[in-house]
């Protein structure tokens, strides 16, 4: 038995392991923690134990949101490029992004209502729906609404932001483009449609994804892009659903804090929908 294991129950430093970070990048400096880790300021009067897990549930959704959205701005710039096989790479990742984020309401579930009740009162008009990430994520998936932009009027670069892509092609744009590239028949209305505003379904698409499920001629690439779409669109409900669950069991049916009805409001989105026709088309596929 070693040492580790047994008697000193100590690890020893190995001799090559660098020690002194006075004039070198360290772990803490790279990730610029000081900053990260002194960003969560509760505002509860007397300071309420579990405002902290609030603060940092949302703050880390954020920053995944930040990166969910590096990768579909990289998989559209991919797609458009007709770089099939790295933009799939970008959404592989972006949906291991989204079980996170699902994964993570399990954490704030453990906020009792009493205990969220003790503290909420104090986050004024604050609300998830004013976060602009979340709301650039659904634009460049589809659900666009020229009327958010008016919520960050206030926030220059978010509105910019937001501004910018409502006015871009979207994830689906792209990808249609990139399948009429590639001899599919998708119409001219679909292709020049008017990307300010949010996707509606498309009959049309249908016979052309039926002819991608279908033909033992397509692209494995194509055909897995389809399929990654539908799980973008599955674990985005997911994570939908899920929010729902955990915003009812903390709060009931009390209305939100950014003047939303609350659960009424979330069960409204999980009517929402990026892909239709990717869904539509399993009717027909063997018919």
């Amino acid at each position: 038995m070693s040492k580790d294991q047994h008697g000193t129950n100590q690890r020893d430093i190995e001799s090559g392991v660098r020690t002194d970070f006075h004039n070198t990048m360290s772990y803490g400096s790279y990730l610029d923690l000081e900053r990260i880790l002194s960003a969560q300021h509760p505002v509860s009067v007397p300071e309420h134990h579990d405002e902290m897990l609030f603060i940092i549930q949302h703050q880390t959704s954020e920053l995944w949101l930040k990166l969910m959205l590096h990768e579909l701005v990289e998989a559209r710039r991919l797609l458009d490029a007709d770089d099939i096989g790295k933009a799939l790479k970008c959404l592989a990742r972006v949906k291991h992004i989204q079980k996170t984020l699902t994964e993570q309401w399990s954490v704030l579930a453990t906020l009792t209502p009493r205990e969220y009740a003790q503290f909420r009162g104090f986050l004024g008009s604050s609300s998830g729906f004013q976060s602009f990430q979340y709301r650039a994520v659904e634009f460049i998936l589809g659900n666009k609404h020229a009327g958010m932009l008016k919520v960050h009027e206030a926030d220059p670069k978010a509105h910019e932001l937001l501004s910018n892509l409502l006015n871009e092609p979207t994830l689906y744009d792209v990808f249609l483009a990139a399948l009429a590239r590639h001899g599919y028949d998708i119409p001219a209305e679909v292709l020049e449609r008017d990307v300010t505003k949010p996707w509606t379904f498309q009959e049309s698409l249908i016979p052309v994804y039926k002819d991608i499920y279908e033909s033992e001629d397509t692209l494995w690439s194509l055909y897995q892009a389809c399929e990654d779409l539908v799980d973008v669109e599955d674990n985005f409900q997911a994570w939908r659903f899920r929010h729902l669950r955990v915003v009812q069991r903390t709060i009931g049916f009390k209305r939100g804090t950014g003047g939303s009805s609350g659960v009424d409001f979330l069960k409204r989105a999980l009517d929402l929908t990026f892909f239709p026709e990717l869904f539509a088309v399993r009717t027909e596929i063997g018919s």
